[in-house]
């Protein structure tokens, strides 16, 4: 265990069992949030704080001026342009996952895992 591609294979499988185990785990874990939120009364709208603003409360809406003629979709999903061997995807926006910096690391190219539409 003392090389790069040692490490590397080994990092791959923990993904691999990190992603198995989130995957069982999800639906658990949502309906022990949901369970939370009715208890205590919570609702999507409270999760929704503004940026600078802590706490509960009401929230206050400021007006945010407009730019002429830029439309731009915050949070609007992008579609992927790149699969992984297990799956995984990628927009190609922002920075590059980490299981496709290790396949580049391998020697492969981004375009062998571009998904042809």
């Amino acid at each position: 265990m003392n090389n790069l591609v040692d490490i590397q294979i080994q990092i791959e499988k923990l993904q691999k069992q990190a992603s198995e185990i989130k995957g069982r785990e999800f639906d658990k874990t949502v309906l022990d949030i949901r369970a939370k939120m009715q208890a205590f009364g919570i609702t999507v709208k409270d999760l929704q704080v503004p940026a600078g603003r802590k706490g509960r409360g009401k929230a206050k809406t400021l007006a945010q001026p407009k730019a002429v003629g830029v439309k731009k979709k915050a949070g609007a999903v992008v579609a992927a342009k790149f699969r992984g061997p297990n799956g995984e995807t990628w927009s190609g926006r922002g920075l590059t996952p980490r299981w496709l910096s290790t396949l580049l690391a391998q020697g492969r190219t981004k375009e062998e895992f571009a998904i042809q539409s």
